[in-house]
């Protein structure tokens, strides 16, 4: 088995979020399996990259809703670098509609990807994770406004929220399976506001925070360094939003 610590990042094809929390990771050392479903070009494109810096990386195509590529995906990190020492589960979808047009068939695809995805890619890691000695860490990306949804998401939040209580239930799984093994999440808020956005509802998201600026992928990206580096920390969900979560100017 490999000494060098190594990375399932999921949603990192794209340069999003995911991406950046690879980086962070890559800057610590960590070898990068680098998941995507979509974005191909983008992925290896990035894994290139990569290698040039002297880092060990690979691109891991899944449909994360199905539980057999998921499966398949683990067990090709595993076949190339011998181990998984942390898994951040940044893969998500989340479409805008009113209540009135959301169907059941909307629901679904926000829990299959948002809730089941994540589920999946930890259980799979996770029970890997379990039979390391040194154990790992998962953490799971969650959103600040399960707590005070707004409008027009009503298929995207409950998705979301479900993320919060997975992350305290594997925690207490995984973590009497292998007590080295932990699982914490982080609730992003206005990191990666979409460009598209109307600039007066990008001003309202931004006064809407106590500190009254918009955050980027890196805070996400520390907040993962966080838990890597404290290990006294599991099953903990946490807020990385500018204060969103505790102020309420409306």
């Amino acid at each position: 088995m490999s000494r060098q610590r190594v990375a399932v990042v999921t949603g990192s094809g794209a340069r999003r979020v995911g991406a950046t929390v690879a980086d962070a990771l890559a800057e610590r050392g960590f070898a990068l399996a680098i998941h995507y479903r979509t974005s191909a070009h983008e992925a290896e494109k990035s894994v290139a990259a990569w290698n040039q810096r002297g880092i060990p990386a690979m691109a891991v195509p899944a449909d994360l809703t199905d539980e057999s590529a998921v499966r398949a995906m683990v067990e090709r990190v595993l076949e190339r670098f011998g181990r998984i020492d942390v898994l951040v589960n940044c893969a998500a979808i989340w479409e805008r509609k009113r209540l009135e047009d959301v169907t059941a068939a909307d629901v679904r695809k926000h829990f299959e990807t948002n809730t089941l995805g994540t589920f999946l890619c930890a259980q799979h890691a996770g029970l890997a994770m379990v039979r390391q000695a040194e154990g790992g860490l998962i953490v799971n990306i969650g959103d600040w406004a399960e707590v005070r949804p707004y409008l027009d998401y009503a298929a995207y939040f409950p998705s979301k929220g479900a993320v919060s209580t997975l992350t305290r239930c594997l925690a207490v799984e995984l973590g009497h399976r292998n007590p080295k093994v932990r699982v914490n999440c982080v609730l992003p808020g206005p990191v990666m506001l979409p460009p598209d956005l109307p600039a007066a509802e990008r001003r309202q998201a931004i006064e809407a925070t106590l500190v009254k600026r918009e955050g980027s992928p890196r805070h996400v990206a520390l907040a993962v360094l966080a838990f890597l580096d404290n290990d006294f920390v599991t099953g903990v969900c946490l807020p990385v939003d500018g204060g969103r979560t505790v102020y309420a100017p409306e």
